[in-house]
């Protein structure tokens, strides 16, 4: 079986936020389970307003595409702004429109971990319920575990770790779920279990 590829993308045009850290944790510990990983954060994350058919005209958001087309998994990791993800993570996502008439289109067949870093835990769970909703329209299964991070409390040390045993128990185990659905999918691949796309 081949090497599982996980793609993920995240954080904020502010280098090293609470949520950019989170992800990189989350790729950090994937690539440790033996993955293959490719992150599109912080300064990647900057892109000029979707626009139909034009996504081949920027190469960080081509070479995002082209690493998506090729994943197994992904990680999405938001900040919560206003009840909601932030609109530079949106505008990344919609360039996902490219990949509609694929023949696995959007994040079909693929489990995507969700995680958010919002000032206030109110703030977190309606960002994290919407980013879920992101992934369902796209086609993707999101884990079972979805990550929380109070970002008016210190989440992660200047080192970049996790503040807290319990965040970083959560962050492995929502990765380990991608991974584990990423195998499984393959396995019934290879089986020829896996039915057509619809």
């Amino acid at each position: 079986m081949s090497t599982v590829r996980i793609v993920g993308i995240g954080g904020t045009l502010r280098p090293n936020s609470s949520s950019a850290k989170a992800l990189r944790y989350c790729l950090d510990y994937a690539a440790n389970q033996g993955a293959s990983v490719a992150a599109f954060a912080d300064a990647d994350l900057r892109a000029p307003l979707y626009e139909p058919g034009r996504a081949c005209d920027f190469a960080g958001t081509s070479r995002m595409i082209e690493a998506l087309r090729a994943a197994d998994g992904v990680i999405i990791a938001s900040p919560g702004y206003h009840g909601g993800v932030s609109g530079t993570l949106k505008n990344i996502l919609d360039y996902t429109e490219e990949m509609a008439k694929d023949e696995v289109p959007y994040l079909d067949g693929r489990a995507v971990g969700c995680l958010v870093s919002a000032a206030g835990w109110q703030a977190g769970g309606a960002t994290l319920t919407a980013l879920r909703a992101i992934v369902h329209a796209l086609r993707g299964w999101p884990t079972p575990l979805g990550v929380l991070m109070n970002s008016a409390e210190a989440s992660f040390t200047e080192a970049g770790r996790p503040s807290s045993d319990e965040l970083a128990r959560n962050l492995r185990l929502m990765t380990q779920q991608v991974l584990d659905f990423a195998v499984m999918r393959s396995l019934a691949a290879a089986a020829g279990r896996l039915g057509p796309a619809a």
